[in-house]
């Protein structure tokens, strides 16, 4: 049996599918500041992308049809700033922007393709 206590992770970066990838990117890129790190086939059918300490890979899913759960958890440091982009960009707000009890600002929006993102910010005590 392995011993798990020596097992070190490093990142973990969600994957979301997406139908159209130059869509995608200027969202992600444009509206979002998210740099391109890495892409991969012609045409791009993946691509790596990043800003801050967040990691976000966009994969091309002609046929793309989204989950109706929250496929991705980001935290932020002003959950209030990024619903105020989000609706400037005329995207839906699927849960709004509320305190929770469990301790974070938090509100859910679709992405471009309705990749449902769930967003957090730290309540401070």
């Amino acid at each position: 049996m392995n011993d798990t206590k020596t097992l070190h992770f490093g990142r973990i970066a969600a994957t979301l599918p997406v139908k159209d990838m130059q869509v995608a990117t200027a969202f992600y890129c444009g509206a979002l500041g998210f740099s391109k790190t890495f892409e991969n086939g012609n045409p791009v059918g993946f691509i790596i992308l990043k800003r801050d300490g967040a990691e976000l890979h966009l994969t091309l899913q002609k046929d793309h049809r989204p989950a109706p759960f929250n496929v991705a958890h980001l935290m932020v440091d002003s959950a209030d700033a990024l619903h105020d982009l989000c609706k400037a960009h005329g995207l839906r707000i699927i849960k709004g922007l509320r305190d929770k009890d469990f301790g974070l600002r938090a509100f859910v929006f679709e992405d471009p393709d309705g990749n449902r993102i769930d967003v957090g910010q730290p309540l401070l005590d």
